[in-house]
């Protein structure tokens, strides 16, 4: 790796940690209700939502680089310590006896957010599901099946709670609900509009669920629980194939600048837009046309147009909500602070190893890079 690469990586990495910080440091002390500001629009009562928000969010990004050991010795002892203060983390969320108890079973948005929870898990099963205690895992396992009193939404929401059963699939429960499953898959299936892009629900919306949750979740459910029966095992291509294509209608988002369209809702999440992209970085799975150090290069400006925006975080550290920057107007009724955390699913690249060439190859220019400056660049073709 060259120095121009490590100090990239680097880059990523200190980005991730300044975000994580003020989460894992208080859930470690357990002083996360005690501490942490809940932002949220005038009106709304977000309060009983938002740690459980910031601590599953935040997780689902960071999982990736916590389950991978480094061959850089410093970066190593980092990557030990955090994967502790996740598991403190974990632990503190999920004790009854803890002041940070989270809100599991009251109301809806606990679906939502314990989805994500555990897709973390998946994602990270050795350091964030085998290496904690029994007791941790017994809380975690009631935790998470306080949610299956209520149903999801008639939308993405139905991705959460066919997460959640393959999470009891893969963690040996013995009452995991196949149903669950295959009604989320087979339903997304009907909602396939053409072209990589699914209808989130009966009516389009344009705005980047497709990549906040439909894509990811279904890609890591079928590769979780797709063996269990045929017709998954033979929906997960096409599946597979979809999300690819969004990634790159997702790359070629990305200005010569580093900036993306503000389109549609939940733009609060900031970079976690491109988690669809991130993730197929990470699977090592890209589409022909895209380079792994092009989506290094491209993410890389993102990040930095982003996150160096003024007023992105608090004087004491915390997530503010914005686009770019501080913009408390665009803060939907179903947003807080806790919920601009998924902007951590960007960071998904940093599990593969400083020997990959998403982190080894040269800088690359993007597609819009490219073609706004006459260079050549591959012509765009429909899945």
């Amino acid at each position: 790796m060259t120095v121009e690469n490590y100090q990239v990586r680097e880059y990523w990495l200190q980005s991730m940690l300044k975000i994580a910080n003020p989460v894992l440091l208080n859930l470690k002390d357990r002083t996360l209700k005690k501490v942490m500001p809940v932002e949220m629009k005038e009106g709304t009562n977000r309060e009983q939502f938002a740690h459980l928000e910031a601590l599953s969010r935040l997780l689902v990004g960071m999982a990736p680089w916590l389950e991978k050991k480094s061959g850089d010795r410093e970066e190593e002892a980092l990557r030990l310590q955090y994967c502790e203060l996740a598991r403190l983390a974990i632990d503190a969320g999920t004790d009854p006896n803890s002041p940070d108890y989270m809100n599991f079973s009251n109301d809806f948005q606990p679906i939502v957010d314990t989805a994500f929870f555990v897709h973390a898990l998946l994602r990270a099963p050795y350091e964030l599901w085998e290496k904690l205690d029994d007791r941790v895992k017994n809380n975690v396992i009631l935790a998470v099946k306080a949610t299956r009193t209520r149903k999801p939404i008639f939308s993405n929401w139905l991705l959460f709670s066919a997460l959640i059963e393959a999470f009891l699939y893969k963690v040996g429960e013995k009452d995991w609900d196949p149903m669950r499953i295959d009604f989320a898959v087979k339903q997304f299936d009907q909602w396939y509009l053409g072209d990589g892009v699914y209808s989130d629900g009966p009516e389009f919306h344009y705005d980047y669920y497709n990549s906040f949750v439909i894509h990811p979740m279904l890609v890591d459910l079928l590769e979780t629980v797709g063996d269990e029966y045929k017709e998954w095992l033979e929906s997960k291509e096409a599946v597979i194939e979809r999300s690819k294509r969004y990634a790159v209608i997702q790359e070629r988002l990305i200005s010569p600048e580093g900036t993306f369209p503000p389109v549609g809702r939940s733009i609060a999440y900031r970079f976690g837009v491109f988690q669809t992209l991130a993730h197929h970085a990470l699977r090592n799975d890209l589409p022909s046309e895209l380079a792994p150090e092009q989506i290094r290069s491209a993410l890389t400006q993102v990040v930095k147009r982003t996150l160096e925006a003024p007023g992105t975080f608090t004087d004491t550290g915390w997530l503010t909500l914005g686009f770019c920057g501080h913009q408390p107007e665009i803060g939907e009724g179903y947003i807080s602070t806790g919920s601009v955390y998924l902007c951590a699913a960007v960071f998904l690249p940093l599990g593969l190893a400083v020997s990959d060439p998403f982190w080894s190859n040269p800088a690359m220019e993007w597609t819009s890079k490219r073609a706004w400056s006459g260079k050549s660049f591959p012509i765009d073709q429909c899945l």
